[in-house]
Formats: C-alpha cells, structure tokens, sequence
C-alpha cells in the first residue's frame, strides 16, 4: 500500500531541504512535489534592488538628451497576499514509511502535516 502525506512550509528553500531530508532518512518514496505562488519570486526580487527612470529633456533639440531618475525598488509594488512563499508538498510513499515522512517533514519546520 501508498500513502500521500502532505506538509505546509514557509518557503520553497525549506521544503526542497524537507523533501530532500524524507528521502535520505526514509527511503522508498515513489514521488514528490511542491507547490507554491511563483509571483512571489518576483517581490524577493526587488528586495534592495533600485528603479530606473529616463525622462527626456528636450525633444526639439538636435541631441537628444535625457535625465535618468533613480529611486529604490520595494517589494510593496506586489500586493501582500501575492508576496508569500508558503509552500505546499506532497510525499507519496510506502504505507510503512509514512510515520517517518511525518517525522522528517515536522522535525525541518513543517506546518499541518497529514
């Protein structure tokens, strides 16, 4: 018999490490997969980043010249609810190996694991 046993984390990183972690101490695992809002990636991007703006000067001019803004990106341009990185993974194993996914998947950090 197979069993899916399924974990929640606060972040990709952590849920890869889980999985990684079930694998090695438990063995026998047929498949796994992770599922998380991917949008989030693109706020830990603007992290520390800067924004940066061209604004022409004078358009009749024969040399076109041009001024450059800077301002620093912040990740509040992403609503909150699209910034999260809570991870959902899955496990599916041998009936007799659940118990200890269970145990891998709570001893990294794992939230609502059934």
């Amino acid at each position: 018999m197979i069993e899916r046993i399924s974990a929640e984390f606060e972040s990709p990183e952590l849920a890869e490490l889980a999985i990684k972690k079930a694998r090695e101490t438990v063995g026998s695992i047929y498949s796994s997969g992770l599922m998380y809002n991917r949008r989030s990636d693109e706020a830990v991007k603007l992290r520390g980043g800067c924004i940066y703006t061209i604004i022409p000067t004078a358009v009749t001019t024969h040399n076109y010249i041009t001024a450059v803004m800077e301002s620093p990106a912040s990740e509040d341009v992403i609503p909150e609810p699209s910034r999260r990185r809570n991870t959902r993974i899955y496990v599916i194993c041998d009936k007799e190996k659940a118990e200890g996914v269970r145990r891998a998947f709570n001893s990294m950090g794992g939230l609502s694991v059934t």
